[in-house]
């Protein structure tokens, strides 16, 4: 009786260590099949912020181009492009249209005003784009 009882305990015994292998198996495959889906799912979400990413690339080149496109039509300037009517008046006493001024006839028109007032109309002048 003895030997067959030691020939189930050892049967139980190798039962024992072949679930216990079986165990540890299905435990690391379980581990490296979640890694599996977290990295997809990571890859989905990057997928989605480049996607975002891209759309406001776009966007914002649309909007640089429509920029770029009134800028070169001139409905955007920065620029004051008229004149104050004091100096327009000012200017017209003395032959002076809009447009282009030649400086040395500015500089004749100018020449009864004081120094800050001179640069004060040639500053007004640079900022209409009237002289460069």
């Amino acid at each position: 009786m003895e030997t067959e009882q030691d020939r189930i305990v050892e049967r139980l015994e190798s039962a024992t260590a072949l679930l216990e292998k079986t165990l540890t198996w299905l435990e690391e495959r379980q581990g490296t099949l979640t890694g599996e889906v977290e990295r997809i799912s990571a890859t989905v979400e990057q997928s989605r912020r480049e996607m975002e990413l891209a759309e406001k690339l776009a966007e914002t080149e649309r909007e640089l181009a429509e920029i770029k496109a009134g800028a070169a039509q001139g409905v955007l300037s920065p620029l004051r492009r008229t004149l104050p009517a004091t100096t327009s008046e000012m200017l017209a006493k003395h032959g002076i249209n809009e447009g282009p001024v030649d400086v040395r006839t500015l500089d004749a028109a100018l020449s009864g005003l004081s120094l800050e007032q001179r640069i004060a109309v040639k500053t007004q002048l640079l900022r209409a784009g009237a002289i460069a």
